[in-house]
């Protein structure tokens, strides 16, 4: 991508823009903002007149390439982390700097900027290239500041100490170092006090005289003088005044250069960005984007709706189709999408209110379609806490009349979460651009987007195969947990492994066998008293034309509540009762079948994960038949009554009820030549049985509690595919 850098005069810009060509992109412009002279007073804006005046534009003469300034007009008015556009703020400034650059040279699609750890300043960036259609590249973001600190000094960044705020710093010592010379006195100063090396604390600002990016001359300080502007004894704040400066010409160099005074204002390598702040064509299309299509155009297609739990619970959304009379993908989803939007206003509710989201397709080839359709509906502006997490796969919807869209949506009647959503790329975790994050903390339960082998810094496929793509995939998790204070090795709950159905058998073995090597033996089970529970889903298709894709979810206990005992109203939800006779005859009937179809994680009463497999040797015993013959509608209701049986023990036998159920889904092969309906059917009527059994209300609502799933194979193994198997999350948090 062709770049414009937003630089400051500091270390972290210009790595940053070292990092672009890293990876292959190609830096073509660059881009400063000034305080206005009024400013001069505030020492930062002091810093900015001073330092970055004169040197910035000396920049561009060093590298060979324009500068867009513009002076600040603007203030710091948007105090919150996240960014709304607000008149008169700061952020509008350089939103007009970026649409000036942009207007003047379109082939630009890129900004590159040294963030580091400041979400702050992350997230202002992202909403300006958000509203001008560009990438945000943020490659220093989320990365170790020794290691990071280590490199500049090893690639060739040759930057000063200009200002210095911190304890053990001294104006008079350190002003004016190269940072090299500093950095084992900034390491000493890590350990004993825990400054930031780079500096990420406010605690020093550095000025960049040279680095390979300066292709025609390096700077060259020749005079300057120390401003004391806090005799603190303990972290006395100081900065350099530079006076005199040149710049010195490098060997086979194009170009010239002279001195300070040719690097200013009148320089051919400058343009001066005036002018009101005006709207980008880009930004006037996101603000008038509406619903590809109206509710109405849908009302020929027969949906059907499925819900679990109260306060926080499941909503899904499918077509019935059996006749494979569907128009298509982008007229499936609106319906399914609006169907949703609507059931969510009748409970005076919003997309705002939506914590997750599955979004099953019938063509992996129509992903921008659906992409389309579906930020037509979820964006930025309904979701003021931000925007949901997502999951999207291919699954064999039209081979069992399921149509071309299926959405599930996980929902929350509270309007608190937190969302982590970083649209730059990084070398820190895959970028999510766009109206979906990378995880979203409701409760004490953390909901990751699936997560794909990606290299980050590219957003390719990592090469390698199916066990190169596990291995980025858990490292990219690992990055989104640790962003939370926690991790997948001590933290999980449960662990969705999507595998693409082109896998070998070969393939597969490998794909089970890393995961057990590189994350199964490692699990620390400390926090959470047991291993967490496992299901493999193979689908028609992933993004990318991945081979696989993890979804974890993740225990974050509360800082207030981290002792593992339920509160009162985590104790709210009861369970269920188990006295009945019927359930009794139940329990009599399948005393004969082991546990060892079921795997079941429970944290602290709060939080219970099952998986229940269903295997051709459990099937052979309920049946009672050695005929191979599970798609006979005799045969599956008999297996949906064993699901139904198993699933209520699990709830019973862990202290919760059907209320607390927040995710129930029956996946099954589409192998077996059965309609999804059918499968929906034997499944209603065995929860129905249970019902009358005097198991709690399964149905409670009058509409299933279940999501009939079709896909190419599951289980618990790789190598075995079961015929239904079960995944249920429950929860009292």
């Amino acid at each position: 991508m062709e770049v414009v850098a937003l630089v400051s005069g500091g270390k972290d810009s210009c790595f940053a823009m070292m990092r672009c060509l890293d990876y292959g992109h190609k830096i073509v412009a660059l881009a400063n903002l000034i305080p206005e002279d009024d400013a001069v007073d505030e020492l930062d804006s002091y810093m900015y007149q001073t330092v970055g005046h004169q040197i910035v534009v000396s920049y561009a003469k060093c590298m060979g390439l324009p500068l867009f300034r513009r002076r600040i007009r603007g203030s710091s008015r948007e105090q919150g982390l996240k960014y709304n556009v607000t008149t008169g703020d700061e952020v509008e400034d350089m939103f007009a700097l970026l649409s000036e650059v942009k207007r003047q040279i379109p082939s630009i699609t890129a900004v590159s900027s040294g963030a580091i750890a400041s979400d702050y300043q992350r997230l202002r960036v992202e909403s300006v290239c958000s509203r001008l259609g560009l990438v945000s590249l943020a490659y220093l973001w989320k990365q170790d500041q020794t290691l990071l600190l280590d490199e500049m000094i090893r690639r060739g960044i040759v930057a000063i100490i200009v200002k210095v705020a911190a304890m053990g710093l001294k104006p008079s010592a350190h002003l004016g170092k190269e940072l090299a010379e500093l950095k084992c006195h900034l390491l000493q100063l890590n350990e004993s006090y825990g400054i930031n090396v780079c500096g990420e604390g406010g605690e020093y600002e550095t000025l960049t005289l040279d680095c390979p990016l300066f292709r025609n001359a390096r700077i060259v300080l020749d005079d300057f003088e120390v401003i004391l502007h806090s005799p603190d004894s303990i972290a006395p704040v100081g900065i350099l005044h530079p006076l005199k400066f040149h710049l010195e010409h490098k060997p086979n160099s194009f170009g010239t250069v002279g001195d300070s005074a040719t690097a200013q204002e009148n320089s051919s390598y400058l343009y001066e960005v005036d002018g009101a702040i005006s709207h980008s064509d880009v930004e006037k299309k996101q603000e008038t984007l509406s619903p590809v299509t109206t509710v109405d155009a849908c009302t020929n297609i027969d949906l059907c709706i499925s819900k679990t739990g109260k306060k926080l619970f499941s909503i899904g959304c499918w077509i019935q189709d059996p006749c494979g009379t569907s128009e298509g993908l982008k007229t499936d989803l609106v319906a399914v999408l609006s169907r949703i939007e609507n059931q969510l206003k009748e409970e005076g509710l919003g997309w705002m209110n939506v914590l997750y989201v599955h979004l099953f397709i019938s063509s992996m080839k129509e992903f921008g379609l659906a992409n389309e359709v579906y930020v037509s509906f979820i964006t930025e502006q309904k979701c003021p806490l931000g925007v949901p997490s997502r999951s999207t796969v291919e699954l064999p919807l039209v081979q069992v009349g399921l149509g071309h869209a299926y959405v599930e949506v996980l929902v929350t009647k509270e309007q608190v979460k937190r969302v982590l959503h970083v649209q730059s790329i990084s070398c820190w975790a895959p970028s999510c651009i766009g109206p979906y994050s990378q995880a979203t903390l409701h409760g004490e339960i953390l909901y990751m987007a699936g997560q794909l082998g990606l290299d980050p810094p590219t957003m390719k496929l990592c090469p390698g195969g199916p066990t190169a793509e596990l291995e980025f995939a858990l490292r990219n998790s690992e990055a989104v947990a640790n962003a939370f204070g926690c991790s997948i090795f001590s933290s999980a709950i449960h662990f969705l492994v999507y595998c693409s159905a082109h896998l070998t058998s070969s393939e597969k073995e490998q794909v089970e066998h890393t995961l057990r090597s590189s994350y199964i033996t490692s699990l620390d089970c400390s926090n959470t008293g047991s291993y967490p529970t496992i299901l493999y889903v193979f689908a028609s298709d992933l993004p990318k034309g991945a081979y696989v894709e993890i979804k974890p979810i993740l225990y974050v206990p509360s800082p207030t509540n981290d002792d593992g005992v339920p509160t009162r109203e985590q104790e709210a939800g009861g369970s269920l009762p188990a006295s009945s006779e019927a359930f009794s005859a139940w329990s009599a009937q399948y005393s004969d079948l082991d546990d060892s179809c079921c795997q079941v994680h429970t944290i602290g009463g709060k939080i219970c994960s099952a998986v229940v497999s269903v295997t051709n040797d459990i099937a052979l015993k309920i049946c009672s038949t050695t005929e191979q013959l599970y798609h006979s509608e005799e045969h599956l209701k008999a297996l949906a009554r064993f699901c139904a049986f198993q699933l209520a023990k699990i709830l019973i036998d862990n202290g919760f009820s059907w209320d607390n159920l927040t995710m129930l889904r029956f996946y099954y092969s589409v192998e077996h030549p059965v309609t999804a309906d059918v499968m929906s059917r034997v499944f209603s009527e065995a929860f129905a049985e249970l019902e009358e059994g005097g198991v709690g209300s399964c149905t409670p609502d009058g509409v299933p509690i279940f999501n009939i799933v079709p896909v190419s194979a599951s289980g618990c193994f790789t190598s075995l595919s079961d015929i239904i198997s079960c995944e249920l999350l429950a929860s009292k948090v």
